[in-house]
């Protein structure tokens, strides 16, 4: 599910964490983003752009594929400073996956989606090798693109394993992170768009899924969950709510430790819809969430959040030696400084 535009501004932090801006020199927006390590990081965004950082943030260079002026990439997956693949959304052939295996130097299409119906959203990796991508339902059910050889060929799974989809309901491309992994087999799906905002679970790669409830805003087309993060196969973060500018958000936060199959709202949750979340790597109870305007920091595994910045970020993400990125709109991308 594809979703409109908005814009902020940006003020110092009020914490002891605060977001550093860089200069990408482009003005695309970046809702797919992929923290390497504090030194490096991919961002994805509009108009085929792909950039990519190896010191901090100083320098980005344009690795956008040759010829994807048209697409809207929303994910990026990488594995390393090299190694990556993008996924850019839209209805039919709209859908791609493409990879690099040279920093960007040169692209390859793994997939091309041929079905009118299907619209891809997110993408995850649950090693170097296998991966599944999220399509919005076809038929009453969500479909799954599944890899085995690191995104260079992909597959559509059986849909005999998923559950039915409510009217309306589907995933939004907001921050690459609608599907997300943890472990080798685990992978959860955030929904919206329906009367309840839901949460799917699979703990076998995608074959087979479970589905609960969230209580998050709901009820319209413009509500759901957003994003979820995952710190291990039990401990999970929502986020979501109205992502129309001015609407409010009252429940936009809710935690599980069960593995989503119960989620439970924060007790104080932040003040507006975010789209993007990500647990500090190491910490059982730092994590970071983002939005339109603004980012919060929780220090207990989610219960509580406050606001440390009101810059507009659409997503986040940290890499294993504590580098956390956000990018967003016009070009933004900033590294966390704690």
């Amino acid at each position: 599910m594809d979703l409109p535009a908005s814009a902020t501004t940006s003020r110092p932090d009020a914490l002891h964490v605060g977001w550093r801006l860089k200069d990408s020199g482009s003005n695309a927006r970046f809702r797919g983003l992929a923290a390497v390590s504090r030194s490096t990081a991919w961002v994805a965004g509009t108009n085929g752009t792909v950039l990519r950082t190896h010191d901090g943030g100083r320098r980005w260079s344009d690795v956008s594929p040759p010829g994807a002026g048209a697409l809207e990439f929303r994910d990026v997956e990488a594995f390393d400073a090299r190694r990556a693949v993008v996924l850019a959304i839209g209805e039919g052939d709209a859908s791609r996956v493409l990879r690099t295996d040279d920093g960007g130097a040169t692209w390859s299409e793994s997939f091309r989606n041929t079905d009118p119906r299907a619209f891809y959203d997110c993408l995850t990796f649950f090693d170097r090798r296998h991966g599944i991508a999220l399509s919005d339902p076809v038929d009453g059910r969500y479909r799954i693109l599944s890899t085995g050889d690191g995104g260079r060929s992909w597959r559509v799974l059986p849909s005999d394993g998923m559950p039915q989809a409510q009217p309306g309901e589907a995933a939004f491309a907001a921050s690459g992170q609608c599907l997300v992994s943890s472990g080798s087999h685990d992978a959860w799906i955030a929904t919206g768009g329906a009367a309840t905002a839901r949460v799917l679970h699979t703990a076998e790669r995608g074959r087979t899924w479970t589905v609960t409830d969230a209580p998050v805003p709901a009820g319209d087309p413009a509500r759901g969950v957003f994003a979820l993060a995952f710190r291990d196969r039990a401990h999970g973060l929502a986020v979501g709510g109205d992502y129309r500018p001015g609407m409010p958000s009252p429940r936009a936060a809710a935690v599980s430790t069960d593995g989503g199959a119960t989620w439970k709202g924060a007790a104080e949750p932040p003040s507006a819809y975010r789209s993007g979340v990500s647990w500090l790597p190491h910490s059982r109870h730092i994590a970071v969430t983002v939005g339109p305007t603004g980012s919060d920091v929780t220090f207990d595994a989610g219960r509580t959040w406050q606001a440390f910045d009101n810059g507009s970020y659409d997503t986040v993400d940290c890499a294993p030696d504590l580098g956390c990125w956000a990018a967003g709109e016009n070009g933004r991308i900033a590294r966390l400084a704690h």
